[in-house]
């Protein structure tokens, strides 16, 4: 659908009351960020009103609905230690605690989902090197509640052998898919599916890339946008598709992304398929077709 946004990379779409919103990490470089550090936010889509900022100073976000109740996970430096997570009933009072501490690691871009009989959420790290292989690479920790959280064991892992960052994860039909960013010649940075019984033995979808980029990355989708920002959007160089996250609403599975060049000129732009999300899913995996014997 195009570019709604400058310099906003790391989103979510959620559902929450039956409506749409989208989980913003502000960084502290975004040009309309007034507090002067970062902090997370939703936006309403439809009012396109912002809730009050919170989780000051925390970073690399994502978000996760349970019943009434939309919980928010964040790491307190980029490559930090600690992942806290907030939680809240109306958007707007918030409550928080800190349920993962890994001294020694370094940790980035999150996602969380209901798995069968526990939730799991999956980190991307770049250290320590015996967990990390190549950085960046993909753990993952267990919990019953959404508060408490444990590590799987280490081979619960993907990919120590190349770059893999950026998850989100997601949990049907007996399967943890995952959308993830891999890096190849150029370099280009393109968006690719997995899925796993396991979080240990993982299966490459036959029709990757998800997403790469191109011009229709640079449609005018917000008719906000000013003309400096219309200007910067039309000459920027585009190498990549990553950070995607997505979500259902409305039978439309609605998917947000960032563009640009890896180097910290990056754009927010958002597509939409036209289905449900396990349509969207279970698409990238077809089951082989039976063939008659000869």
């Amino acid at each position: 659908m195009g570019t709604i946004d400058c310099d906003m990379v790391e989103t979510t779409p959620i559902v929450f009351h039956n409506r749409l919103y989208r989980f913003e990490y502000v960084r502290a470089n975004y040009k309309p960020n007034r507090i002067g550090t970062s902090y997370f936010r939703f936006i309403d889509v439809e009012t396109r009103h912002p809730t009050p900022a919170f989780a000051a100073n925390y970073h690399l976000g994502s978000a996760h609905v349970q019943s009434d109740t939309v919980f928010v996970y964040g790491v307190n430096a980029w490559g930090g230690t600690e992942i806290k997570a907030f939680w809240s009933d109306d958007l707007k009072s918030w409550e928080s605690e800190s349920v993962l501490n890994l001294p020694g690691w370094k940790i980035y871009n999150n996602s969380v989902c209901e798995g069968k009989g526990k939730y799991i959420m999956a980190f991307e790290i770049g250290a320590p090197p015996e967990e990390t292989g190549v950085p960046f690479t993909i753990r993952f920790a267990e919990s019953d509640d959404l508060l408490h959280w444990r590590l799987t064991p280490s081979e619960c892992v993907f990919s120590k052998e190349r770059y893999t960052a950026c998850p989100a994860l997601r949990f049907l039909d007996g399967y943890y898919y995952m959308i993830y960013l891999e890096t190849m010649p150029g370099p280009i940075y393109e968006s690719y599916i997995v899925r796993s019984q396991d979080l240990v033995h993982w299966q490459n979808s036959p029709l990757n890339p998800v997403m790469q980029s191109s011009e229709m990355d640079k449609i005018i989708a917000n008719p906000r946008l000013t003309a400096s920002q219309r200007r910067r959007i039309a000459g920027a160089v585009n190498i990549n598709n990553s950070d995607v996250d997505l979500c259902e609403f409305g039978g439309r599975t609605i998917i947000y992304y960032s563009w640009g060049d890896q180097r910290g000129i990056e754009f927010l732009a958002y597509a939409v398929y036209d289905d449900t999300l396990e349509s969207f899913l279970r698409g990238f995996f077809p089951e082989p077709k039976f063939r008659e014997p000869t």
